[in-house]
């Protein structure tokens, strides 16, 4: 099984405080490490997702997800912003993104990779980590460790 991050997925400079912006920057490292076929499918599906309820996460967490038939194996792309970006938390914009990626058939592996994250996420030694870090192999490796296991 493939890894659910690489390094090749992590944006360490997230270029927009757009949230559409910045999920089609995260979403287009998805298609160009091959596990995503039709980006703007793909866009489609995250924003419909997004529609039914926002993805932000107190503490500048973002989580944008979904299941699309453009994913072609569970993946997980992640995004820091210096700026911030907007998905819909009460105490504002999130500096961490999460974009969870899962195939349609792929029920539960999507939910899985979701509580896995989201307990991680209370622990600020996990968000720390991520607001520090300056390599994207290393935060590949550190995410693909706590959160798959």
């Amino acid at each position: 099984m493939t890894a659910l991050i690489t390094a090749d997925l992590v944006d360490l400079d997230v270029p927009s405080t757009d949230r559409e912006t910045a999920v089609a920057a995260l979403a287009k490292r998805l298609v160009d490490a091959g596990r995503i076929t039709d980006l703007d499918r793909f866009l489609a599906d995250i924003e419909a997702r997004e529609a039914q309820m926002p993805t932000g996460l107190e503490g500048g967490i973002g989580i944008p997800h979904c299941r699309s038939e453009a994913v072609t194996e569970p993946s997980l792309a992640f995004g820091r912003s210096s700026t911030g970006v907007y998905f819909g938390a009460e105490d504002g914009p999130a500096n961490l993104i999460f974009m969870i990626a899962a195939p349609v058939e792929g029920d539960s592996d999507h939910m899985t990779v979701l509580a896995s994250l989201a307990r991680r996420l209370v622990r600020r030694s996990f968000t720390d980590e991520l607001r520090n870090a300056t390599d994207p192999a290393a935060v590949a490796e550190f995410i693909q460790g706590e959160v798959a296991g």
